[in-house]
């Protein structure tokens, strides 16, 4: 079973050195439109206008926005199963339909009733799924030897998607709201439809001394910083200044330029190609050998056992490695025979059923929910607690977490890579040291002091961002890639996990607290001003986030041998097999 079912995916696989760029490239658009759950607070306030509802039912419609979004595990179960075409056909419908049937109630063409909407919001947001799991499990198989930076890089441009729906909203839309939910609708399928052939499962390079691939990963890191600089800047002077037209055209299309940059990667190596690829084949013949193809693995099964006592001794040691255990009954003298075979070990190919009963899978996602479900509370709440201190200004607190978070994600990837082929270091070591941090950041926010509201929204965007981009890696090493898609949506649930008992049940409940004793006898008080606001929400976040950190250590200590095995040449190489790449 060691990485015997972690191929591409189903569907012919592309060769050559240039496809899986091209792959890169059109993810990246791919990403941006997947990013439609974040724009949600951009026309809620047109649903609640056009068809009068109140503050309660509209922020029911926002669980709904999260739910679908974060609930892929149906994609994730199809992606071994189905092209990435025809997942990305899926999610383009999804936004269509769902999208559409928004855009009719608030233009009021067609009269529906809320739990209509609500079940709308869902399908059209949990096209962020379909399009994620479509480019992130695709891309992840194309570049195996650099899955942090990968990793990185696919969600940071998810990060940075919201900025770009704002632009396009302020810019091209002239702030409508009808107009936005059009453009998701149809712009969504749109983008699929025009970059699908060319995310696509590939032929992935096995050289980890590949100086031009390297250079090609840096190129792509420093456009999407650039990109993620030019849209903080160009969103606080849209929210400052009083921009003309014609400026505002062209910070459009500047963004358009910065967008289309990976793109370059492709072009250059079609005009000036390396002659080296060619030579590339024969490197990676030992890799697709006829056993490996087969399936074959002689050192994931134990030979036959001729005693009873010395296959109860192997069950008691290997309980944990075993999946079934074949009896065979010899004739003649009454002997029992017993062949035992291995089940897959950390760093093979599990099947989602085999990771969830190991440890060490469950001890990621509470690592990943300390670290993630906290910080969830505070970007859900950002305006408020903004507010609650006298940041008046709240879009650009959003503005900056959104930029942190970005900057997170592509450091979490590309040092993570870095630190693992260079010390073996396990990627987790990353998220204890945010969590840290992040522990930090609690308290300050809890200080309620105006002076520290940056800086804290600017430690805990980068954290955040940080914990996303180590988890994805971390999950495809450990369990490998023939399920990984279904594993990383499991992992997704995090979100609306802490959203619900972090941010709705404790952060609402407190802050209500505290306005009803602001406002005595006011019915239903909505606003909340000083640090008593949140101040026991992050202490409580504060005391998760220590229990992350202790948890993480556990988890390292765990792990560290399957990173030195997996890295002992520098790159990702699995000791037994490569199976896991087709």
């Amino acid at each position: 079973m060691a990485g015997g079912g972690g191929g591409p995916g189903p569907g012919p696989v592309k060769a050559g050195s240039r496809p899986p760029w091209v792959g890169l490239a059109a993810a990246v658009w791919v990403q941006v439109a997947a990013g439609s759950a974040y724009v949600f607070p951009l026309y809620s306030h047109a649903i609640k206008e056009a068809l009068g509802y109140n503050q309660k039912a509209l922020t029911m419609l926002g669980v709904g926005n999260d739910v679908g979004e974060n609930v892929g595990l149906l994609p994730g179960v199809l992606a071994n199963n189905l092209p990435p075409w025809l997942i990305l056909v899926i999610g383009s419908a999804c936004a269509f339909f769902g999208f559409g049937t928004l855009w009719l109630a608030v233009t009021k063409t067609v009269a529906m009733p809320y739990w209509v909407l609500w079940i709308a919001l869902c399908i059209g947001t949990n096209s962020s799924a379909w399009l994620g799991t479509a480019a992130l499990v695709t891309n992840m198989r194309n570049f195996p030897l650099s899955r942090g930076t990968v990793a990185g890089l696919i969600k940071g441009y998810v990060a940075v998607s919201a900025a770009v729906y704002t632009e396009t909203f302020n810019g091209m839309l002239g702030n409508s709201p009808t107009n936005l939910l059009l453009l998701l609708a149809l712009g969504i399928p749109t983008a699929c439809i025009v970059v699908m052939y060319f995310v696509r499962p590939c032929t992935p390079s096995l050289d980890e001394d590949n100086s031009t691939e390297h250079s090609h990963f840096m190129y792509t890191q420093i456009s999407s910083v650039v990109l993620g600089v030019y849209l903080m800047v160009a969103t606080i002077l849209g929210d400052t200044l009083n921009l003309s037209q014609a400026v505002t055209y062209l910070l459009f299309g500047i963004m358009i330029l910065l967008l289309l940059a990976p793109l370059a990667i492709p072009i250059k190596m079609t005009i000036y190609p390396n002659k080296q690829t060619k030579e590339k084949p024969s490197n990676l013949a030992p890799s697709y050998s006829t056993d490996s193809l087969s399936g074959a693995d002689p050192e994931n099964s134990e030979p036959l056992l001729g005693s009873a006592s010395t296959t109860l001794a192997t069950g008691t040691n290997e309980s944990d490695e075993s999946t079934d255990l074949d009896v065979l009954l010899a004739e003649g003298e009454g002997a029992v025979i017993l062949k035992k075979k291995r089940g897959p070990r950390r760093g093979d190919d599990f099947t989602f059923l085999e990771a969830l009963v190991k440890a060490d899978f469950w001890l990621l996602f509470i690592v990943y929910f300390c670290g993630v479900g906290t910080g969830v509370t505070v970007l859900n709440n950002l305006a408020q607690i903004g507010l609650a201190v006298g940041a008046n200004d709240t879009t650009i607190l959003l503005c900056l977490f959104g930029f942190c978070n970005f900057v997170g994600r592509i450091l979490g990837g590309s040092v993570s890579e870095y630190f693992v082929r260079s010390r073996m270091l396990p990627r987790p070591f990353w998220m204890m040291c945010t969590q840290i941090i992040m522990v930090v950041t609690f308290l300050l926010f809890a200080t309620g002091l105006h002076s520290l509201i940056y800086v804290s929204t600017t430690l805990l965007g980068i954290c955040y961002g940080v914990q996303f981009a180590v988890m994805i890696p971390t999950v495809s090493e450990l369990f490998g890639l023939k399920d990984f898609g279904l594993m990383y949506n499991f992992m997704l649930l995090v979100n609306p996990l802490g959203a619900f008992f972090f941010s709705a049940l404790l952060a609402g409940y407190i802050y209500d607290k505290e306005a009803a004793r602001q406002h005595p006898g006011v019915l239903d008080p909505s606003d909340c001003y000083g640090p008593d606001c949140f101040r026991v929400t992050f202490y409580v976040c504060a005391i998760v986030c220590c229990c992350g950190t202790l948890l993480s250590v556990l988890f390292i200590a765990r792990i560290k041998p399957v990173y030195q095995m997996l890295y002992a040449s520098g790159s990702f190489r699995h000791p037994r097999s490569q199976q896991q790449l087709h």
